[in-house]
């Protein structure tokens, strides 16, 4: 990864975090417009073509009075494909690299808080083969023994590399006890990766408010066509295991088209995903607190322009 020789370590980046619903795009997007930036995608789902609905891409809120803030990583694999955190370091470094040569403004935005820890602290990483004898082994575990197995494979290497955030459903579980187990067994020399430091931005929103705002958002986008995105990959000769993958929307939105649950227990249980899944979010920005970060926190239902000015503000004051 030569382009990381680019990149000088105190190099300029914003990162606006936030759980989900709580508006960080559209935020950042008008912070750009603003200082006349660029986006950098921090979401594990919106590398996926054709997931749209169901991840949330909002593509209009790029649109800030008539202008199109560039974005980048978003609608770069396939669908059906595995992306992981290996790739995400990779594909980020080379964004930021050209970004920097270009003396452009980089504000990374997301809620998939491991994707953005790693770049921000520099995660070594090596990419990891599957193990099918141990996927095979692992194949009948419910999620529960599944997640009870990871944690203690956690507790034996000391590792902040994975959470509940990335296993709510069976396979993700699987792959982060594979990662985990390879890991302890082949321990690597680090890679070379830089510490980019970072202003960072949490974008607070109330717990009700924002318990409020996904049961709305989710009816606005399974009246908006979101069954009938699920349909159409399922269609394409993308497997369900493949989609029931990707967890949330698509886990439970999949379930239902194939019979196995009815709409209201679907909407139901995915509802209350969500719900825990900004639990979750929030749970690791604390976390990252924990671990040293700075994050400057702001109100998600303050008036754009007042958090704008907020933001900029901060950044001068760097």
């Amino acid at each position: 990864m030569k382009s990381f020789e680019t990149i000088d370590k105190a190099g300029s980046l914003i990162t606006i975090l936030g759980p989900t619903a709580s508006g960080k795009t559209s935020l950042a997007a008008h912070l750009a417009y603003e200082i006349d930036a660029e986006l950098i995608s921090a979401d594990s789902r919106q590398v996926y073509r054709g997931m749209t609905i169901g991840t949330g891409k909002d593509l209009e809120d790029y649109m800030i009075k008539d202008r199109q803030i560039p974005y980048h990583l978003i609608d770069i694999c396939e669908p059906g494909t595995k992306y992981n955190l290996f790739r995400y370091q990779e594909d980020f470094i080379k964004v930021y690299a050209d970004m920097m040569k270009r003396r452009k403004q980089a504000i990374l935005c997301g809620g998939t808080g491991l994707y953005i820890e790693s770049v921000l602290k520099g995660y070594h990483l090596s990419p990891v083969p599957q193990n099918q004898e141990l996927r095979d082994a692992l194949a009948d575990k419910s999620l529960e023994e599944l997640t009870e197995m990871l944690k203690c494979l956690k507790e034996q290497s000391d590792s902040t590399m994975h959470n509940k955030t990335d296993v709510d459903s069976c396979q993700r579980a699987i792959r982060a006890i594979e990662i985990e187990t390879y890991n302890l067994e082949h321990p690597t020399e680090d890679r070379t990766f830089p510490v980019i430091e970072s202003i960072i931005i949490g974008v607070a929103i109330d717990r009700d408010a924002r318990r409020a705002k996904i049961s709305r958002r989710l009816r606005k986008r399974l009246d908006s066509g979101m069954i009938d995105e699920v349909k159409g990959l399922l269609d394409s000769g993308i497997p369900a295991a493949d989609l029931i993958y990707y967890g949330l929307e698509y886990k439970y939105i999949t379930e239902y088209i194939i019979g196995k649950i009815g709409f209201e227990e679907m909407f139901r249980r995915l509802e209350i995903a969500i719900h825990q899944f900004a639990k979750r979010q929030m749970t690791w920005f604390r976390g990252m607190e924990r671990r040293g970060f700075t994050i400057h926190w702001v109100d998600a239902l303050l008036p754009m322009e007042e958090k704008v000015g907020m933001i900029k503000e901060l950044i001068n004051a760097r």
